[in-house]
């Protein structure tokens, strides 16, 4: 059966993807995230002088739901319930044929999670280990005040996703970090 919009979910008018919580409070990681928009993969960034690199190479692999992208790419702005996905793997040079350059090992070696949820007082962060339902991270936390001071669009680090920069850029909601 061919692709059509029918088909998608955040091709219809159905409500968006919401982040999924427990009865404690904790988020649950969404399932299937790799099926998402993807947005952009880093290799070995950091936000610190300071940082190292823990003794080898990483990929920050960056995704966004379906839905939060179809009314991201309407207005230039991240919707409520937006969820950010960011995969952390590791490196490697060392397979079958590769004599230079560099890969995704297969191993997730960290998960972090970037939601909208207005209900819950706006923006937050998560730290998700072995995909178990994750704790928000509190206000204190150093990573709120970067991505409120450097984040382009809405406290998010749009200006790293060059296909959701232009989308920005053109909505007027791109703000050029310091």
């Amino acid at each position: 059966m061919p692709w059509s919009s029918a088909a998608a979910p955040w091709a219809r008018s159905d409500p968006p993807l919401a982040p999924t919580y427990t009865a404690d409070g904790l988020i649950v990681p969404p399932a299937g995230y790799r099926e998402w928009v993807y947005l952009s993969t880093g290799l070995d960034m950091s936000y610190s002088e300071r940082a190292g690199n823990a003794g080898h190479s990483m990929f920050d692999n960056v995704f966004v739901d379906p839905a939060a992208w179809a009314a991201f790419k309407s207005s230039g702005h991240w919707p409520d319930k937006t969820t950010f996905v960011l995969e952390i793997r590791a490196a490697s040079s060392q397979a079958s044929i590769l004599k230079k350059g560099q890969y995704q090992a297969s191993e997730v070696m960290g998960m972090e999670l970037h939601v909208r949820d207005d209900a819950r007082g706006g923006w937050g962060f998560y730290g998700v280990e072995d995909g178990k339902p994750a704790k928000r991270l509190p206000k204190s936390e150093a990573c709120y005040a970067c991505h409120e001071q450097h984040g382009a669009v809405d406290t998010t680090f749009t200006q790293f996703y060059p296909t959701a920069r232009p989308i920005a850029e053109k909505a007027g909601s791109f703000v050029a970090a310091p």
